[in-house]
């Protein structure tokens, strides 16, 4: 599989043919996204700036272009966006073998802990202070901020997509629903063939290589619909709440818009009427789950693992609703991609896109103020910590990782003074 040119918008990277292999190995995917799930704090929208800082400007596996199509394109799937970039930027490194180290590597660390938490059932604050917790929400104040910077200097250029921009941001504040912010992408892309040229220059050079022929995209949603369709079937045939609790975290990953905010309610409200779980016992692995990097529908593995054992020990059963959880994501975006990649190298999708980028980062704007920075942003000193990683990571280029700990530790630091 060949990289094409990157465009204008991001540097060359020179690499040997076997550095280049040695990079798409199914192994050095997988590190590449443990790192990323030991370090990314902060939901689904600081994740999608930790990506962007990884591998469009740090490894340059794709243009800024390319990368805001791919998150545009996730933005209109349901399931989590940003496990979903991850699993689509795993498969056009590595095929399959990519897209699964991408995935296990970014879940893997939030569902360990999660399903850690759920077998000791002990107090989480005493884990962790509340001031390092805190500390990790104002880095991700600063990671979002330095993603929203970047994209909109780069997609966002001329009144009218800032126009965009600024609109869509207000809309999605105005309404939080999921369905909003697919609208807005909706008429944002009609706009954009109504009001740009045609770039058919950036559709040659920002091209996401894909190992996916039409007819096995068509495979994959296929099994999506079945799966959809036939577990209900299935759970009548076989009514016991094993099958009964597949169904249920499948169906919550296969039609949630919004991320794994927006799966909590639901999945609470498949998890404790049937009385697999208590409420109490549901509330303290959701605040756990906000306190672990990587994607919220890990939350999953908890609940698994939390449930009383029968014929599958916790841990097997954590990992039993983590993956049907998680199998949408996966078929849709292996069945969506080959179509996307025809559909956003055609003239006219270049122009719809150009105005679907620009209401990207006006999402991306939004979520910068609520409730990124409005459950972050107390006082003062809050602040002024937000402000100072902020300009470390946009001028002293330092690892991600390394400003998350530092944040976090100056959060401790900030609740003792």
């Amino acid at each position: 599989m060949q990289m094409t040119t990157p465009d204008h918008n991001t540097p060359h990277k020179h690499a040997t043919p076997q550095a280049d292999a040695h990079d798409r190995h199914p192994w050095q995917i997988f590190r590449v996204f443990l790192k990323l799930g030991l370090s990314a704090f902060g939901g689904p929208v600081a994740h999608l700036g930790y990506f962007r800082n990884e591998f469009v400007q740090r490894r340059q596996w794709l243009s800024e272009h390319s990368y805001a199509d791919l998150v545009a394109l996730c933005q209109f799937l349901p399931g989590p966006a940003s496990s979903q970039v991850g699993m689509a930027l795993g498969l056009s490194r590595g095929g399959y073998l990519g897209a699964f180290a991408a995935w296990v590597g970014f879940t893997l660390p939030s569902a360990f802990l999660l399903m850690v938490f759920a077998y000791g059932m002990g107090s989480f604050g005493q884990w962790v202070p509340a001031g390092v917790l805190h500390g990790l929400k104002i880095v991700a104040v600063a990671v979002v901020a330095q993603a929203v910077w970047g994209m909109a200097k780069r997609l966002c250029a001329g009144v009218l997509r800032t126009a965009i921009m600024l609109l869509v941001a207000g809309a999605v504040l105005l309404w939080s629903s999921a369905w909003v912010q697919l609208l807005a992408l909706v008429v944002c892309g009609a706009a954009g063939m109504l009001l740009f040229k045609p770039d058919a220059s950036a559709a040659q050079g920002s091209s996401l290589p894909v190992q996916i022929s039409r007819r096995a995209g068509m495979v994959w949603l296929a099994l999506f619909l079945v799966l959809l369709l036939g577990l209900p079937v299935l759970m009548q045939v076989l009514p016991n709440s094993r099958v009964a609790q597949v169904e249920a975290f499948y169906r919550a990953g296969a039609l949630v818009f919004g991320g794994g905010h927006v799966v909590l309610p639901l999945l609470q409200a498949s998890v404790v009427p049937p009385g697999w779980l208590s409420n109490d016992v549901f509330m303290a692995g959701y605040g756990a789950a906000q306190a672990v990097p990587g994607p919220l529908f890990t939350f999953a593995a908890f609940l698994g693992a939390a449930m009383p054992p029968d014929a599958l020990p916790r841990w097997a059963n954590g990992f039993l609703l983590l993956l049907a959880i998680m199998a949408p994501s996966f078929l849709l975006i292996a069945g969506a991609m080959p179509f996307w990649e025809a559909l956003r190298s055609n003239a006219r999708m270049r122009a719809a896109l150009v105005g679907i980028n620009a209401g990207v980062v006006g999402i991306l704007l939004a979520a910068l103020y609520h409730p990124v920075w409005t459950s972050a942003i107390y006082r003062p000193t809050d602040f002024l910590l937000a402000a100072l990683a902020f300009v470390v990571l946009m001028f002293a280029r330092l690892p991600s990782w390394l400003v998350v700990l530092a944040t976090g530790l100056g959060g401790w630091l900030l609740a003792m003074w």
